[in-house]
């Protein structure tokens, strides 16, 4: 028997060891210790993990790679970053728009991140970057999922003709409905508005994403009209709340009623950590809020919580760069969570979960999946976070898309070994 594919000796995140994985026809079609069989392309693991691919369930692709684009956000600061994108917004051209994403994909690719849900702008009427990244998704399609959400940044209500420019966006094609409540004039609107947006969802078939609460605010509560909406319109797990950065605000007492109904509506989380410590309480002195949303509470009530990264290089972000384990390594230490059991979820919040929350068909390492999996320079989960570890091979439907060289250093010191390679420093267990 001869397979397309065979990755030989891998380790998979389950904890079994010494597994091999065949692929045929772009899928997985058996998972065994030493299978017994050539293929076209054998790939050896040698006792390092092997993962389905990363993902990022919340990016702003229109944006990426734009920093300086037309000048640098002096202040830092979330409503800088909002006015700045606005000053770009009428020099955008759909050729940029095209080219920045498609370099971005190329930098994601190499990172093992194979699918993204990117939120783009309806609020210009040309929709230009919604036009533009139909176009991208089109093109990346053999080798990335790119998920795209409906989202007016400058206020579904706030701005004139982003109602209406969000209806055609997704008439066009978008996949998701998303808005900014916080962005709204008022909290009435803002409350307004995730009703007029889950409605349109409900009413559409569709998922829906908003930017909820992205503030140092405690009183924008945003998030629990969404659960209750989504409650009421039977959306479910197709609703999701992101950011839910003023919970960091919020009084306990208000959170342990907040909590519940979150969990009750069946709605997802996915918090940012790279953007949110570093936008969240600017405007605090001493003792600084971390400005991350209360995941560690959100898990324990089991409301599946994703990890996004949000910005790469753009007005809002001047760092980054299309790793999911830089996104898990950071959220381990904002959040804090560092039991072997939280790092080891960090992993999981951008692989499984994420894949569950964006409705991701055929994904993961069972027999009938798609062929899409990483290898990593790491021999677990844990030690992958640890030391966001290279991707030594992507591959895509059975095909090997991207290859990085192992990361060794030669040493020369008297008496010690000549090489030293990162993994070699895990626990002992």
């Amino acid at each position: 028997m001869t397979f397309d594919l065979i990755v030989r000796d891998a380790n998979l995140p389950d904890g079994r060891r010494g597994i091999d994985i065949a692929a045929r026809d772009g899928r997985i079609v058996a998972i065994a210790p030493a299978i017994a069989a050539e293929a076209r392309v054998v790939v050896e693991a040698e006792g390092r993990l092997v993962a389905p691919p990363f993902i990022d369930s919340h990016f702003h692709m229109d944006a990426t790679l734009s920093l300086g684009l037309p000048r640098l956000n002096q202040s830092g600061t979330l409503l800088e970053g909002i006015a700045l994108w606005g000053e770009l917004k009428p020099l955008l051209t759909h050729e940029a728009v095209i080219e920045r994403a498609l370099r971005y994909c190329d930098l994601a690719v190499a990172q093992g991140l194979l699918a993204v849900r990117s939120h783009v702008d309806v609020c210009d009427d040309r929709l230009l970057a919604v036009e533009a990244l139909i176009e991208v998704r089109k093109k990346v399609a053999p080798y990335l999922d790119l998920q795209l959400v409906a989202f007016p940044q400058d206020g579904y209500f706030r701005s004139p003709t982003a109602a209406a420019n969000l209806k055609r966006a997704l008439d066009l094609g978008v996949d998701v409905v998303g808005g900014i409540p916080h962005f709204e004039r008022t909290m009435a609107d803002g409350a307004a508005s995730v009703k007029a947006l889950c409605e349109i969802a409900a009413e559409r078939g569709l998922m829906v994403d908003l930017h909820c609460d992205e503030s140092d605010d405690p009183l924008s509560r945003h998030v629990e009209t969404l659960a209750y909406e989504a409650r009421r319109l039977g959306l479910g797990a197709r609703a999701t709340g992101s950011h839910l950065t003023s919970m960091h605000s919020m009084d306990n007492y208000y959170v342990s009623k907040l909590l519940p109904l979150i969990a009750e509506s069946g709605i997802n989380a996915i918090a940012n950590p790279l953007i949110n410590i570093t936008l969240q309480g600017r405007h605090d002195t001493y003792p600084r809020r971390r400005g991350l949303t209360r995941i560690a509470e959100m898990r324990a009530l089991g409301v599946a919580v994703a990890l996004g990264q949000d910005c790469v290089m753009d007005p809002w972000y001047g760092l980054g760069g299309a790793d999911m384990l830089d996104v898990a390594h950071m959220a381990v230490h904002a959040a804090p969570m560092t039991s072997r059991e939280a790092i080891r979820w960090s992993f999981d919040a951008v692989t499984e979960i994420p894949a569950r929350i964006l409705g991701l068909d055929g994904y993961g390492l069972a027999v009938g999946c798609n062929a899409d999996m990483v290898v990593l320079q790491a021999a677990d989960p844990i030690e992958a976070v640890r030391l966001r570890a290279p991707r030594l091979a992507v591959i895509r439907r059975g095909e090997v898309i991207a290859r990085t060289p192992p990361q060794t250093t030669t040493l020369a010191l008297p008496g010690r070994p000549a090489t030293l390679d990162p993994a070699d420093y895990a626990p002992r267990t």
